[in-house]
């Protein structure tokens, strides 16, 4: 018997540009890096996909864009901007699957052409799913529109859709080429999708730095307030704890670990059971609290670590109890389901992420289903 033992390696590096007014005129850094990485292939296309709720918010947005990309020397547009439903909803269906591999078809799109998508985590989360099964993988520029996106969503790997109920069934690990959060964007938010993604930097700070809960203990109002100085501070330093965790991490997640899920177990299925009445970040800073009360049920917690994150999270405005936070009517035994389907999204093992302490945490092989039961009636109410 012969055997030929195969390795390789393939380095991946992407830019993430964080400022204003990236379709201005005035501003260059869009049209500098398309230019950069098509210097050496010339006519190549640009296929642009829009968030419609960014684009109802944002009237001059399509104008703008035309503006700026349209009539360049080497990257032409190949067709007016697509609007597509952004959302959960729009991961729930193979619609903009098919949309965009059916565009990528028709004007002739080539793995050495660009995706622009604009919007929401959710809405790049399905049109990079799409970019990267065209031709086994077109290269995609990610324009994240939200709070969640800019600051976790919208820079890391990940791709992909809903399918038999089940939150991210189809997916892939397909890195962007370019990430340019844009802050103007986020003026047009209301403040209910405004704060739901502060959610993922209090998790980060949870699992990965003391320093960075105790500064959003104390810049809670200001970003409540929207100034943009701590927004912007929030964003960019929970977008680097998230890039350093991929880089020196798991970035496909072939382990059992996964940190940055820190109260998504129950926040992905919290979101199904309610058919996405609640929104993502609304339901991890449920799912955070569920962990943290359950580790301090487990001894691993200290109650005054847990109190300090129940705090932050009600002054940053969210809802903390299951009857207020959901319309409809959430079980034990069916949000406990959601153990089950993580574990089977990972694969092997379950390994659940739990807190220790703020900035620390351990991962856990078994949940005691009747201990985190009870933690669930205790936020039923």
């Amino acid at each position: 018997m012969r055997i030929l033992q195969q390795q390789f390696q393939v380095a991946y590096s992407y830019p993430v540009y964080f400022g204003n007014g990236f379709f201005e005129e005035d501003n260059p850094e869009l049209l500098n890096f398309l230019n950069n990485a098509s210097e050496s292939i010339a006519n190549r296309k640009l296929l642009i996909y829009v968030d419609k709720g960014l684009a109802e918010a944002n009237p001059m947005l399509l104008k703008k864009i035309g503006q700026k990309l349209g009539g360049q020397k080497d990257i032409s547009l190949a067709a007016e901007p697509v609007i597509l439903q952004g959302g959960e909803i729009i991961k729930d269906s193979s619609d903009a699957l098919q949309q965009v591999l059916s565009d990528v078809s028709n004007y002739g799109i080539d793995r050495h052409s660009f995706i622009l998508a604009i919007g929401g985590g959710a809405f790049l989360d399905a049109v990079g799913f799409a970019a990267s099964q065209a031709h086994r993988g077109i290269r995609l520029i990610r324009v994240p529109s939200t709070v969640l996106a800019q600051n976790d969503a919208g820079i890391g790997v990940k791709n992909g859709i809903n399918q038999f109920g089940k939150k991210n069934f189809s997916g892939n690990f397909a890195p962007p080429v370019a990430v340019f959060n844009d802050f103007d964007f986020l003026k047009t938010l209301d403040d209910r999708n405004f704060k739901s993604g502060m959610a993922e930097a209090v998790k980060v700070a949870l699992i990965k730095d003391a320093s960075f809960f105790e500064w959003l203990e104390a810049h809670a109002v200001a970003m409540m307030k929207r100034e943009p100085e701590a927004v912007e501070y929030m964003i960019e330093r929970c977008a680097e704890l998230h890039l350093e965790h991929i880089r020196s991490g798991d970035p496909f997640e072939s382990g059992s670990s996964r940190p940055l899920d820190y109260g998504h177990w129950a926040a992905h299925k919290l979101e199904k059971l309610t058919q996405n009445q609640v929104l993502h970040g609304e339901a991890v800073a449920f799912g955070m609290c569920l962990d943290a009360r359950y580790a301090v049920e487990m001894s691993w917690l200290k109650t005054e670590d847990y109190d300090r994150i129940v705090a932050l999270l009600r002054q940053l405005g969210f809802i903390l109890q299951l009857g207020e936070l959901s319309q409809s009517s959430v079980k034990v035994k069916d949000l406990l389901l959601g153990l089950d389907e993580f574990r089977e999204h990972l694969g092997g093992n379950l390994c659940i992420s739990m807190l220790t302490a703020v900035g620390n945490s351990i991962d856990v092989n078994e949940i005691d289903h009747k201990i985190m039961g009870a933690t669930i009636e205790g936020f039923a109410n």
